[in-house]
């Protein structure tokens, strides 16, 4: 693996936000867009940006939703984006605190198997701490090994599985 490194979305990389949205929508996988805060929805990679840094703060954070911060995961040999991530401020929200937890995170599928996942997700960890979390919901489909496994290399242990949507999701907790 390359060496990545965590940084929020810039107009700079608005090209390649969007074909990393076009290979995951390319990918027909259906948690493709973990953690990339509406990248689906959006029309461009300039509202995306914006939708974003909308959500960083309480007072410009839409009531619906929890403040967090998005970043892209930058391989430094070539300054592509291999990963987006993002971390909730809190999850006092029903999806957040039932299914969805602190961090989500999507890895580019010509880069998966590569380890960029755990590095994204230990990077963002220390993201964490700088907020002053210490307890950390992460959680994945049932069947999503990939993830399972990144989640337990960070040190998450199980607590159970709950049913969303039709889906039954894990969840784990990591405390730094």
């Amino acid at each position: 693996m390359n060496t990545i490194r965590l940084t929020e979305p810039t107009i700079e990389y608005a090209n390649d936000i969007w074909q990393f949205r076009q290979e995951l929508l390319d990918a027909n996988d259906q948690s493709r867009f973990a953690g990339c805060s509406g990248l689906e929805t959006c029309s461009s990679a300039k509202e995306w940006i914006a939708a974003v840094n909308m959500m960083k703060s309480e007072e410009s954070c839409p009531k619906d939703k929890v403040p967090a911060h998005v970043y892209l995961a930058i391989r430094k040999t070539d300054h592509k984006i291999v990963g987006i991530t993002d971390l909730r401020h809190h999850i006092d929200h029903p999806i957040l605190s039932t299914w969805g937890g602190h961090i989500g995170y999507s890895v580019r599928p010509s880069e998966r198997n590569k380890g960029y996942a755990k590095e994204m997700l230990r990077q963002n960890l220390q993201n964490c701490l700088a907020l002053g979390i210490h307890k950390v919901l992460i959680t994945c489909k049932v069947n999503n090994i990939a993830s399972e496994k990144t989640i337990l290399a960070a040190g998450g242990i199980f607590e159970k599985e709950v049913e969303a949507n039709g889906h039954i999701m894990k969840r784990y907790w990591i405390t730094l």
